[in-house]
């Protein structure tokens, strides 16, 4: 679990190389009816800030629009940054479509189930079949991934279509034009330039026009990765393997998460706890072990054996900043996207999902653009169809916090009951077997979120491209389709 590698030249560079760590060779086959086959009858050059997975699928995107699009990335060199991910159907349909279905199925493990356990014991309080159950409930499968398998996948998916340049870190924009001036004194000009740089964004300042840092938490989380062959030589630990679910294990002010990645050959392990220390320093060190171990003293064995194999692990503090009220400047030739914007905290898996849900809207929308006045309308349609969706999800993002760390008590045990009464259910359904009520209203504001079946179909039956030709055949055709102005500046 190697960090991002920022060595090289001091002069910008187009191309930048790739780490060799990462898995996954099966050819992408690129859709050639993306958008139904619309390309932009106005092509534009389009700037995007920042090399990500939401700056990568957005440039794609845009490039298949029928736009020329460059990337700018701040560091000299693209290497292996994180862990596993969770890609529900709502972001694998638009992989899927794009090309990357081998090249997922090679790298990535699909979670059979959802199991959540007791702290201290490891008694299963829930389970929600996932796996082909989602797959065939939502028309696309679930699965976990390496966050570098996925960047790999995107930079190998954008990189033909698009202009990849690194150590171009942009030190001040004037929005209005659009022109971006880089460190090394390089005047970038563009018709639109999206900002796509993530948690530690520089580009939402020239959005927000304030001060707008980034707050701790108060939490925070130890990740690390293990190989799977130690598991699987120990009987208590095998088993965590051999059957590919998402393990939560739930306990006072703390909890894990845990499931396989790499096509079940390396094991990925996240333990967040709620962090006394000082919120100055470094959001991400080394930690040690020892330290790491002290936090979860007296949870259930197989907790145990698995802080007994780490060697070593990174201690991030979870950071985060409030919804903004916009999204766009207000000259209309620069917008935010995915955690520039919004960002997630990591407590409902859903933050790579919405930086790539933004990407496909905004290259389906600009797909229909035929003259320069369109770019603000077109923008403006963008944040109307992302910006419930995507804020409600950062708001729940923080508020599942709450339900993970409840102490030891009353309120615990109601939840417990609750998650026990709905696995009833979900058991029965698996056996092909009638629910206990004939129905599913049970799941209804289920303290297990993921047990909600009217939630998860909101979640994972939303389809990006769907949702962008809707609002245009609502609005599009009426509103902005008319607007023709001569196409140069």
């Amino acid at each position: 679990m190697n960090n991002f590698v920022t060595v090289g030249t001091t002069a910008p560079t187009d191309g930048p190389p790739m780490a060799a760590a990462m898995k996954g060779t099966a050819p992408i086959e690129p859709s050639l009816e993306l958008y139904q086959g619309r390309r932009a009858a106005l092509p534009l050059n389009i700037v995007v800030v920042g090399c990500g997975l939401g700056g990568l699928a957005a440039a794609f995107c845009l490039a298949m629009a029928g736009h020329k699009v460059t990337i700018l990335e701040s560091v000299a060199t693209i290497g292996e940054i994180g862990a596993g991910i969770f890609v529900g159907p709502n972001v694998t349909r638009l992989l899927i479509r794009w090309g990357l279905g081998r090249r997922l199925h090679e790298v990535a493990v699909e979670p059979e189930a959802l199991n959540i356990r007791r702290w201290c014991t490891g008694e299963t309080l829930s389970w929600t079949q996932w796996g082909d159950s989602m797959a065939q409930k939502y028309g696309a499968p679930p699965y976990h991934v390496h966050r570098a398998d996925l960047h790999r996948m995107l930079y190998d998916l954008a990189e033909p279509h698009v202009k990849i340049r690194t150590n171009c870190r942009v030190v001040s924009m004037n929005p209005s034009v659009p022109t971006l001036m880089l460190k090394s004194g390089e005047v970038v000009h563009a018709d639109l330039v999206i900002g796509a740089d993530g948690l530690k964004s520089t580009m939402r300042h020239f959005v927000v026009g304030t001060p707008d840092e980034l707050r701790f938490t108060g939490d925070t989380a130890y990740r690390a990765v293990l190989p799977t062959e130690i598991l699987l030589v120990d009987p208590d630990l095998r088993s965590l393997v051999e059957t590919p679910e998402i393990t939560t294990w739930l306990g006072p002010e703390r909890h894990v998460v845990a499931y396989n990645i790499r096509a079940k050959e390396e094991y990925n392990i996240v333990l967040c706890y709620i962090d006394r220390g000082p919120p100055e320093g470094l959001w991400r060190i080394e930690e040690s072990t020892d330290r790491m171990k002290e936090e979860f003293v007296g949870w259930e064995p197989r907790i145990q054996k698995l802080l007994s194999l780490i060697p070593s692990t990174l201690k991030w503090k979870l950071m985060d900043r409030a919804p903004l009220e916009t999204w766009i400047h207000e000259d209309g030739k620069f917008a935010l996207l995915g955690d520039a914007c919004h960002p997630m905290l990591p407590f409902a898996g859903q933050g790579a999902a919405m930086a790539i849900e933004d990407a496909a809207v905004l290259g389906n929308l600009f797909s229909h653009l035929s003259s320069r006045a369109q770019i603000a309308p077109l923008l403006h349609a963008y944040e109307a169809i992302r910006y419930e969706r995507a804020t409600n999800a950062q708001t729940f993002s923080r508020l599942s916090k709450a339900t993970l760390h409840l102490a030891d008590g009353l309120e615990q045990e109601q939840r417990d009951s609750k998650m026990r009464a709905t696995m009833d259910n979900a058991l029965k359904k698996a056996r092909g077997e009638v629910p206990f009520d004939g129905t599913d209203t049970d799941t209804k504001g289920n303290t297990n979120e993921w047990n909600d079946e009217r939630k998860n179909a909101i979640q994972f039956g939303y389809d990006a491209d769907e949702e962008a030709e809707k609002w245009w055949r609502q609005h599009g055709e009426n509103e902005i389709d008319p607007i023709r102005v001569p196409s140069t500046l």
